[in-house]
């Protein structure tokens, strides 16, 4: 028999954690229930060897599983047995991570288990907003509905990334172009014209002057430069790693100047879309709210709908505990009210994501008309001030000549 890892509570509120051999996921936990124990985790076979494993495996890169679920729609709509669609879906995937979490998913599958509590034992490859999105589908009888919905819910979260990352990625090449050429002529074209000019003995201009003290200034100090900048980024990094650092990362970036904004409707756009598609799915408010905060990247976002779930399970509505955590935009605010009291939450969260992403094409693209020539000025001053240093004693010594 396989080896299944469980944690439940015992009826005198203990915590139980332990390894047991069953038939099956659904038979283990019937027996376990019927003796009166609370599971509050299940894993299948192997699991703790196969987490550690699978801990290391990284996730499908969002188009890569976009792709399979539209595979598994397709063969869904078909009308073929769940156990033949994922021998389909095993056999065209090359990746090995996932085709293994496949395999343990089908075998999952045959042994009895629902494929939402199949794809549970492996959510580094299946996060909980999809798994929910599936358990609401079985439970309904509408799995394709479903997963055409999570296709759409994908392809908007794909979209929006492109856009942030194409209104970044150019400045950011020009900055880096900019800043490259001129280390390049600091620190491997100044020294030769240094080594020219203290040869003939003239008088250097004032802005050579400052230039080669920079420079010099910069040589003897880059060891110890490098050293802080590599303590301080590891200090970040490890920092970045703690929930108080992460919660103050994620709030600088949705108060930093200029790209706030973006940021800001970037996370409005997902909340909105991931709350509208768990909705949609027949999930009711409290467990869709808490699916929704798990699924946020943004741990200001996730804190603020924890706090949001509270009050609501105390009988609070929807609009007003969001306005209590001050964390979202008063006309989203405004627009969420209007649908919670008209009954059609799910359609105006829906039209709250359409708004902010009309926004947010237009700030990107307004920010890239001005970031544009405003880099281009900038590099070229940087490196026509750079250049014009350099040649100013040259331009003297021919004066003179």
């Amino acid at each position: 028999m396989p080896t299944f890892h469980y944690r439940a509570a015992r009826p005198d509120g203990t915590i139980v954690e332990t390894d047991t051999e069953g038939e099956n996921p659904r038979a283990l936990r019937s027996k376990l229930e019927a003796q009166g124990l609370l599971i509050l985790d299940l894993s299948g076979s192997g699991t703790k060897p196969s987490f550690t494993l699978a801990s290391r495996q990284r996730p499908l890169p969002p188009r890569d599983f976009l792709v399979f679920n539209q595979e598994f729609l397709a063969l869904v709509k078909a009308g073929l047995p769940m156990l033949r669609c994922f021998d389909l879906l095993t056999d065209r995937l090359a990746q090995g991570g996932f085709q293994q979490a496949l395999q343990g998913i089908r075998e999952s599958i045959r042994g009895g288990s629902a494929i939402s509590e199949a794809m549970a034992m492996h959510p580094i490859y299946f996060p909980e907003l999809y798994q929910a999105s599936l358990r609401a589908g079985e439970q309904a009888g509408n799995l394709p509905e479903v997963l055409k919905r999570y296709i759409d819910y994908l392809k908007m979260l794909i979209g929006v990334r492109e856009k942030v990352v194409k209104a970044t990625i150019y400045p950011l090449f020009l900055l880096g172009f900019g800043l490259l050429v001129t280390f390049g002529l600091l620190f491997f074209v100044l020294p030769s014209f240094a080594e020219v000019y203290q040869e003939s003995r003239v008088e250097l201009p004032w802005a050579t002057q400052l230039l080669l003290q920079i420079t010099n200034s910069a040589t003897q100090w880059i060891v110890v430069l490098s050293s802080i900048l590599a303590i301080a980024g590891a200090w970040i990094y490890w920092w970045r790693k703690t929930p108080q650092g992460q919660w103050r990362i994620d709030w600088f970036f949705l108060h930093a100047p200029v790209l706030g904004p973006l940021f800001l409707k970037n996370q409005v756009i997902r909340l909105a879309r991931t709350l509208s598609t768990i909705l949609g799915g027949g999930i009711p408010l409290l467990s869709a709210l808490q699916v929704t905060a798990q699924s946020m990247p943004n741990k200001v976002f996730a804190k603020a709908l924890k706090a949001v779930i509270g009050h609501v399970r105390e009988g609070t509505s929807l609009s007003v505990a969001l306005k209590k955590e001050k964390f979202l935009p008063n006309l989203t605010l405004e627009m969420i009210e209007v649908g919670e009291t008209t009954g059609a939450l799910e359609t105006m969260l829906f039209e709250v994501a359409e708004f902010h992403e009309g926004e947010l094409d237009f700030e990107l693209s307004r920010m890239m008309t001005w970031i544009e020539p405003i880099f281009i000025i900038l590099i070229g001053l940087i490196l026509g001030g750079v250049v014009i240093a350099l040649y100013l004693p040259i331009f003297q010594m021919a004066g003179a000549v």
